[in-house]
Order: C-alpha cells, then structure tokens, then sequence
C-alpha cells in the first residue's frame, strides 16, 4: 500500500553502532511505501560519532536530514526536535538503537486511513528479566494513574497524523513525554490503534534511561503531568474536537 508522503525519524545517543543499520532499514522500507519521505536523524548531543556518521549519510543522501543538539535535552526533547522538523503528512518515529524492525512499518500502514495514530506494542520485549520487570511495573502504574487507551505506552514504534500537533502541544524533555504525548492525544480525541510489532535485544550499547536518577526525575514530572493531563485536563490549546482531512493513500 502506497503513501503520499512520510516523515521518519529517531534520535540518536551512544548509537555510532546503529545509525547506518537504521538509515539503511528505513530507506528500504520508505522507498517501498511512498515516493516522498524523508529521513530525519536527531543528534542529541551524542558523546560518541554517532553525528559525524549521520552527517555523512546525509551528504550522499538529499532526503536525510540532521538536527544537531548543541547540548544534550534528553530523550523528550529529542522527540520534540523530530516532530518540529517533520514536514510530510505522515510521521514515524522509533528509536535509533535497531531493538524495532522497521520494515513492521508496513504493519501499521493500513490502519492510518482510519485511525489518527498507529500505535505498536511489543509481542515480548526484548531485554534482560530485570529490565523487563520494570519495563512491566512502570507500563501497568502509567495505564492505571493516567486511564491511557495506547496498550503499550513504553513502544517506541508510532506513526501518526502530522496534523495532531497542530493541537497537542508537547512540553517534557524526559522519558515522560510518552505518557505526555499519548494522554494528550487522548484528551484531544483522536482515535487510536494498536498493532503487535517485535522487539529485539540490542546490537549496539546500552540503555540510559535505567539509572536511579532518572527514573526519579521521569516520575516526579509524571506526577506533575498528572495534575494537568488527568485531574484538570489541559492538554492542548485547541478545543477537543477533529476538523482535518483524513489520509488519501497514493
């Protein structure tokens, strides 16, 4: 199935080992579904080359792009980056450390001419046990404080509407802006899907997201978001209603 246009993109942090294998996948599966795409690779202030192989990409290829963070704003604002240089009618993003296959990408196409964003969740995680432990606890406490309708809030695998941020408006810079987006999204009325994708163990590095003070900070602005997003219902600036056309596949 054939796409007018798409946007996809994935931030990039300690992912020197991944950033080629995640151009390379994307272009394949981008090429298959849509003439017009692009590829945008967000450099958040990677302590590693990660930047300099993007760059080198993107001087050989004229649909990718790079953002380059001149300071590290965490994965949030990584995430905002992505979106706010996204310039197709559809966006997709994952994460740059491969654990998706984003050839699933077709999986969720189908879905997008009647549902505002197609959500994947992971079949079974691919992770160590304790990983997995928390992962579970911290997906089950998300899904009971904020009611969320997306099944698996921590997968990484989203296409959507570009048009959806015309009306939710995304403020965290940390691991919270997915309760963030998604509750919004939700708030805002949009429909949304869920599709089982795959998730694999890492080629490449290691997680930053699992270390004490994080997941500290992660919590403390989820109860914040809590107040705003559940209690009083602020989400977006723009009443709770859809007036934009629907997809019309190519």
């Amino acid at each position: 199935m054939k796409i007018r246009s798409i946007s996809a993109f994935f931030p990039m942090y300690g992912d020197e080992g991944t950033v080629e294998l995640m151009y390379n996948r994307l272009k394949k599966v981008l090429g298959e579904i849509s003439e017009d795409y692009e590829i945008i690779m967000v450099d958040d202030c990677s302590p590693d080359n990660s930047g300099k192989i993007a760059d080198k990409i993107a001087g050989k290829d004229k649909k990718v792009k790079v953002v380059h963070h001149e300071n590290n704003k965490g994965y949030g604002g990584a995430l905002k980056s992505g979106f706010r240089n996204a310039t197709k009618e559809l966006i997709f993003y994952t994460d740059g450390d491969a654990q998706y296959d984003v050839s699933e990408l077709k999986k969720l196409i189908p879905f997008i001419g009647n549902y505002d964003l197609v959500n994947g969740y992971k079949i079974e995680r691919g992770d160590k046990w304790h990983r997995k432990f928390i992962g579970n606890l911290y997906n089950n406490f998300v899904h009971l404080a904020f009611n969320l309708k997306v099944r698996d809030v921590d997968c990484d695998f989203r296409l959507m509407k570009a048009e959806i941020f015309k009306k939710v408006k995304l403020k965290a810079d940390d691991g919270s802006i997915c309760v963030e987006m998604m509750r919004k999204i939700q708030n805002a009325g949009f429909d949304i899907k869920n599709v089982p994708v795959h998730h694999y163990e890492r080629v490449y590095g290691q997680s930053t997201f699992f270390k004490p003070l994080r997941i500290v900070k992660t919590l403390l602005n989820l109860g914040k978001l809590w107040f705003t997003a559940v209690l009083f219902r602020k989400t977006t600036d723009i009443p709770n209603h859809k007036t934009f056309k629907p997809i019309i596949y190519a």
